[in-house]
């Protein structure tokens, strides 16, 4: 996050340049109002001069110069009313385009853009504008697919929860079979449930900008509860975790971080192979605490590598049921507000490895 120096930098930035674009808006309107000035009076001493050599009008001899006055006069006003008309007309036409195009983003069309040209701050209007509307078409497409995926993934084992539900009603089961059905309907419900959690917790850290409540812990004990909070799911498959974990203390939000790692061992043992291993390995610099987790699954090809941080994609869709395709992005997030970041090393057949970077921040 940036500091408060930064902050105040950024603001002081701003506000120059918004100051000089409306300097610079005023100094062109002056110098357009002056221009027109100027040459409503040339057209209007030229005018003038054409309508008094061809006797068109006459002056009185008594009164020439007051007569001359009062007829450029009125020929400057009609010449730059023609002329303030054309040039406004212009401008207008230009502040019309723009109020009509928010008019259709406010209408919820957000594929509405305006051409771009005329005056530097008009151009720099129009881009800002079609910028705008260019992510608010894309906030629109993720909000309308995050809920139509959220609710293909509720339907699929709440489907699967009343249909094996059904069969129990059956008196014809075997015990085995009773026992196969409710092991089911317990493994759905507990993927609704982490579902529900995800999709809430994503939403939370979605709507924060900023992480106010941060406290000194451990992080190297912090990562050894998870190992131990993943032993369920560790002992299910066989696999063994390599721990090799420095003493490293550092200032953050420590329930948040608790999510991260929770996720990415949890996607280590998703795609890890039975009796195999996973590694876990923290190391420190003097401003950065790295943790790596690795494992020794099937890999990733490079299509899967630029999609994986995607809400709701898993690259392998024969494991779709053990997870939901939040996990990596709640990592993501977490990242980004704890001003972490990750790295992804993976290729088919040579498992994973997922290196965390995350600042120490002393208190």
């Amino acid at each position: 996050m940036l500091d408060v120096g930064r902050e105040d930098m950024m603001k002081g930035k701003i506000s120059n340049k918004f100051f000089k674009e409306k300097i610079s808006m005023l100094v062109i309107l002056v110098v357009m109002i002056f221009a027109i000035l100027i040459a409503s009076n040339i057209l209007a001493g030229f005018v003038t001069y054409i309508l008094v050599v061809y006797d068109i009008i006459q002056f009185p001899l008594a009164q020439p110069i007051e007569a001359a006055v009062v007829s450029m006069a009125v020929s400057s006003l009609l010449i730059g009313t023609i002329l303030a008309r054309f040039f406004g007309g212009r401008f207008l036409r230009q502040i019309n385009e723009l109020a009509a195009a928010t008019k259709a983003v406010a209408a919820g069309n957000f594929n509405v853009r305006i051409k771009r040209g005329g005056t530097k701050e008009m151009d720099f209007i129009r881009s800002s504008f079609n910028n705008m509307a260019k992510e608010l078409a894309n906030i629109e497409t993720l909000r309308v697919d995050f809920v139509n995926n959220v609710s293909h993934e509720f339907k699929t084992p709440i489907a699967s929860i009343r249909g094996f539900a059904q069969r129990l009603k059956r008196n014809s089961l075997t015990a085995q079979q009773r026992d196969e059905y409710l092991d089911i309907i317990i493994s759905e419900s507990e993927r609704l449930t982490r579902l529900s959690s995800n999709v809430l917790l994503l939403s939370r850290l979605e709507n924060t900008e900023k992480i106010i409540e941060r406290a000194e812990f451990r992080l190297d004990e912090q990562l050894r509860r998870t190992v131990l909070l993943m032993e369920p799911q560790l002992l299910n498959k066989g696999i063994e975790v390599g721990v090799e974990l420095e003493a490293v203390t550092l200032v953050a939000n420590e329930e948040v971080l608790s999510d991260l790692w929770i996720n990415l061992l949890s996607n280590a043992i998703k795609f890890s192979f039975d009796a195999s291993t996973i590694g876990l390995k923290l190391t420190a610099t003097k401003n950065e605490a790295i943790v790596t987790v690795s494992d020794e699954g099937a890999g990733m090809n490079e299509e899967v590598l630029e999609h994986i941080f995607d809400k709701f994609y898993q690259g392998d869709k024969s494991r779709s049921t053990e997870g939901n395709g939040l996990g990596l992005t709640l990592v993501k997030r977490i990242l980004e507000l704890e001003n972490g970041k990750i790295e992804v090393e993976s290729a088919p057949g040579k498992g994973a490895t997922f290196k965390v970077s995350l600042p120490i921040n002393k208190k």
